[in-house]
């Protein structure tokens, strides 16, 4: 297992770089977790509500779910790991940070070439025309919101039983392929195909290193792996890597 200097190193004279991130960075802003958001919210659990099937049934319920959780967000503010990926982002001539979190955190704090797997919470897309717009309404105006054209806004997420979008997959898969080094940061990396990420740049020759709170089915394949928050260890890691 690679010292703690050695990774240094690679980030120091790293040219393409990747970071995968998951909810585990953004818990420690205090955005609830996904499955962890106070346990059921009105009875229902997340899983009900995050569904195609739950919204063509009831999309004032799931839209009521949707403006709560937004105002936790709202809520919320980049933590110093957040900061510290978008400092190495104005270092690194190609870096991708590819997020499976919907929080917009990462943006907040300066990141600027991002992708999100699944979507976006302060995206808004109507299912009449088409139409997607950015939204920051907390509360929202309207439960749910309608487009100008009298169609219904959904949240601009992606939910169980859907695809991920084809241009943001392929452009995640490309980066991957490409990395020098590979950041696995606050997620347990299981959930395909965000899960193949790490191992296809492994396997194209990069140093696959992660942060996470604890030991994953990704830790056994890693380069490197370290224990404990990213708002902690992000920073301490990075210090080399980003000196001018």
């Amino acid at each position: 297992m690679a010292e703690w200097e050695t990774i240094q190193g690679w980030l120091a004279e790293a040219e393409r770089v990747v970071v995968l991130t998951g909810a585990g960075i953004s818990a420690e802003s205090g955005v609830p977790t996904f499955r962890g958001a106070g346990g059921l919210w009105r009875q229902h659990r997340p899983e009900d509500l995050a569904t195609p099937e739950a919204f063509a049934r009831g999309p004032r319920l799931v839209w009521e779910w949707y403006d709560w959780r937004r105002a936790r967000v709202a809520k919320a503010e980049p933590n110093p790991g957040h900061l510290a990926l978008a400092q190495l982002e104005r270092r690194v001539p190609d870096f991708t940070l590819i997020t499976q979190n919907v929080d917009g955190l990462h943006q907040r704090a300066g990141s600027q070439r991002v992708l999100k797997l699944h979507g976006d919470i302060w995206t808004l897309h109507c299912l009449g025309c088409g139409l997607e717009e950015t939204n920051h309404d907390v509360p929202l105006r309207e439960i749910p919101p309608r487009c100008s054209c009298g169609g219904l806004f959904r949240p601009g997420v992606i939910w169980f039983g859907e695809a991920l979008p084809a241009d943001v997959l392929r452009h995640a898969m490309e980066a991957a392929a490409h990395a020098q080094v590979f950041l696995v940061v606050g997620t347990s990396a299981v959930v395909q195909p965000a899960a193949s990420l790490p191992l296809l740049a492994q396997q194209n020759g990069a140093k696959l290193v992660e942060i996470n709170l604890e030991e994953t089915p990704l830790s056994a394949q890693a380069d490197a792996s370290f224990w404990g928050k990213a708002g902690e260890l992000l920073p301490r890691l990075l210090e080399a890597a980003v000196k001018p």
